[in-house]
């Protein structure tokens, strides 16, 4: 009885002793691209599955975590803007992994980015210092300008960041990446919807700026793998793929991996601020996530020293295989609910049957309207802009481009307040753009009034929710 007491004492100072030998790590940033597969790889890990490690993520939205990792990872409630909930989810962490990034929201306050990004690294580091973590690892943006004054906004703040987090007693590790290629991410989706979509592009010359584009894996990897490795400890590393490229050179290489021949003319005066708004029409990105990346575009970001290989050999995909393993995993992950697929395809059939059918109805003028007026050339170059219009608005409605349910809905509008002026004589008593229209063209514009509305009410619903279906 007495040895089975011992045994079971030695058990429980076993246990307590590899508890507390665990290490623990909180990763923030879990629900974004980057954060969410390094959960998914440390989950994976060996360390993990032995409980030599702890995960714990922090979220200002616990649901929005809710059953997405392994039961052993810890979820909690907290927001880097907020010290005291930050102190608290810090208490007890050995590596804490800074993934945090306030690009998004609307294009109107697209620049106050950098001031919570900078609230929250100091926080950070302040309360990292305080619960006595050893390290922090941070991933940053890659650039070759010396001079910070010439960097842009979201570079600068980028920079400014592992400046602060280097402030807190932690030994702090700065993994510097240009673009990063995969599924979900930004720069890798602002290259394939541009190229899928466009027959043509009218580029600014930041197109033409060389960097080392890096597939996410590969990041992931150096993330997790410096966890083990003292040599990376208080020290910073330039991360790239095995391709120096412009966005030039890989908006070719990707139009070639795809069969497409694209066309490609650079303008010098095209500016970040414009080329967001076109991205925001062509691709899922909104303006205000498409303007840092556009600006962190035009300066050259290519691995100057790559001590990095030495210190964890990787191997490194190339552009192409980056852009594959991107589409793969893409396929994989259309996670749309079988209701918003119907959905989503009913109002584009709703848009395209409309337009198709408000096209026809126009086209009856030349057959049915016997008003000489429509056969003088403003009319029938007016006629050839509608039609042309219509015609723009089905492609890019077929390439499930905001730019289509945009152009249609304007389209629709314009033809809608058309058609009821013509009409306007059955109140006024005489038309305002013309003679009055026969009983048959009478009747007919109010039938093209209502498919016209149609076309407006679906390309609204479509212009709204269109980016829920892409990302």
């Amino acid at each position: 009885m007495q040895q089975q007491e011992q045994q079971k004492s030695l058990n429980h100072v076993i246990t307590n002793n590899s508890k507390e030998h665990a290490l623990k790590i909180l990763i923030t940033g879990a629900s974004g691209f980057i954060g969410s597969r390094l959960v998914s790889k440390l989950c994976s890990s060996p360390s993990f599955h032995s409980k030599k490690h702890e995960i714990a993520c922090i979220t200002r939205n616990v649901e929005s975590l809710t059953g997405r990792f392994n039961e052993r990872v810890k979820i909690i409630k907290a927001d880097a803007s907020n010290y005291r909930e930050l102190l608290k989810a810090m208490t007890g962490i050995d590596v804490a992994f800074y993934l945090i990034h306030s690009m998004e929201g609307s294009s109107k306050d697209w620049k106050k980015f950098a001031e919570r990004d900078r609230i929250a690294a100091e926080n950070f580091a302040k309360a990292a210092t305080e619960c006595r973590v050893k390290r922090i690892i941070y991933l940053g943006g890659l650039n070759n300008e010396t001079n910070n004054g010439r960097l842009s906004g979201h570079m600068r703040s980028r920079a400014q960041v592992g400046d602060i987090l280097k402030t807190s007693s932690a030994k702090v590790t700065i993994f510097r990446a240009a673009v990063i290629l995969g599924q979900g991410g930004g720069s890798f989706q602002m290259l394939q919807y541009l190229v899928e979509r466009l027959p043509a592009m009218i580029c600014p010359k930041w197109v033409l700026t060389k960097s080392q584009p890096i597939s996410v894996d590969d990041v992931v990897t150096y993330l997790v793998q410096s966890i083990d490795v003292k040599d990376t400890e208080d020290r910073s590393f330039d991360i790239g793929g095995p391709d120096v490229l412009s966005y030039l050179d890989m908006m070719k290489r990707y139009g070639k991996m795809i069969n497409k021949s694209i066309k490609i003319i650079i303008i010098p005066f095209l500016t970040p601020r414009l080329s967001s708004y076109w991205v925001d029409l062509i691709t899922p990105l909104k303006a205000s996530l498409a303007r840092p990346l556009i600006d962190s575009l035009k300066h050259e970001a290519t691995v100057k020293d790559d001590t990095i290989q030495q210190i964890i050999p990787v191997k490194l995909k190339s552009f192409e295989e980056s852009i594959k393993a991107a589409k793969e995993e893409q396929i994989r992950k259309a996670n749309l609910t079988k209701k918003e697929r119907t959905s989503h395809s009913l109002n584009n059939k709703i848009l395209m049957i409309s337009l198709f059918a408000m096209s026809a109805i126009g086209s009856t003028y030349y057959i049915l309207d016997s008003r000489p007026e429509i056969f003088h050339a403003n009319w029938l170059v007016l006629s050839a802009l509608w039609y042309f219009g219509i015609a723009f608005s089905i492609y890019f409605v077929t390439k499930n481009a905001r730019l289509g349910a945009m152009t249609a809905g304007i389209i629709g509008w314009v033809t809608l307040a058309f058609w009821l002026t013509d009409n306007i004589y059955t109140v006024l008593g005489h038309s305002l753009i013309a003679n009055s229209p026969n009983t048959v063209m009478t009747l007919r514009n109010f039938v093209g009034v209502a498919i016209s509305a149609l076309v407006v009410a679906a390309s609204h619903n479509i212009f709204h929710k269109i980016r829920i279906h892409d990302l």
